[in-house]
């Protein structure tokens, strides 16, 4: 069996990217999309069903990184952590939220297509969905914490799934909003004063 030509996937998965973020899903051409990647329509179809494959095919690397660390995440398990380092991971430490949004700058085109271009997509509820991804992990270390009695601050999935929402909403804002990473380097400071888990949860550090 021949193997599928991919020599054109660059310039088409380029071209729908670019015409995502101008247009969000439900708007955008396949015609526009073909015009500029100066492809047939027929070489699409030969090699995407649809807009919404061709969507997918776009966003899939981010999906898969952030997969990659919810996997790496999910590797230690809460109660083989000491308590010390139990307390910390609750720490709003500004080297650690820099490196998530320089990650996420890295790949910005295609998470701002996941926050605000997917609308009519699968992805539509994509923010929702990865606060949740997110809760499921974190909720864990909160168990786990209450349980050595580290804390006496009782909070339910429900409530840490808002507060997650809210704090990861700190994140998103910027790449809705075209930040350039200077302004990220400086907010980066804001979010991590924001937000004092400690407090929250009632840690002592």
């Amino acid at each position: 069996m021949s193997k599928r030509d991919t020599t054109l996937d660059p310039k088409i998965l380029d071209s729908a990217k670019q015409e995502f973020l101008k247009e969000g899903f439900l708007n955008a051409s396949l015609k526009s999309i073909c015009g500029n990647a100066e492809v047939t329509t027929g070489a699409l179809y030969k090699r995407y069903k649809g807009k919404e494959e061709l969507f997918l095919a776009v966003v899939q690397p981010l999906l898969d990184d952030l997969d990659d660390i919810i996997n790496q995440k999910k590797l230690t398990d809460p109660d083989t952590v000491s308590d010390e380092a139990l307390i910390r991971s609750w720490d709003m430490d500004e080297s650690y939220m820099l490196w998530w949004f320089e990650f996420l700058y890295q790949r910005k085109e295609c998470f701002k297509l996941l926050l605000c271009r997917s609308e009519g997509s699968k992805f539509s509820n994509f923010s929702h969905d990865w606060v949740q991804k997110m809760s499921d992990y974190t909720y864990e270390y909160y168990e786990e914490a209450y349980r050595r009695h580290l804390t006496e601050v009782q909070v339910s999935r429900r409530e840490m799934h808002v507060l997650l929402s809210a704090f990861w909403e700190t994140i998103y804002e910027p790449f809705v909003h075209d930040f350039s990473w200077e302004e990220i380097i400086r907010y980066n400071q804001l979010v991590c004063n924001l937000f004092d888990w400690y407090k929250v949860l009632g840690f002592k550090h």
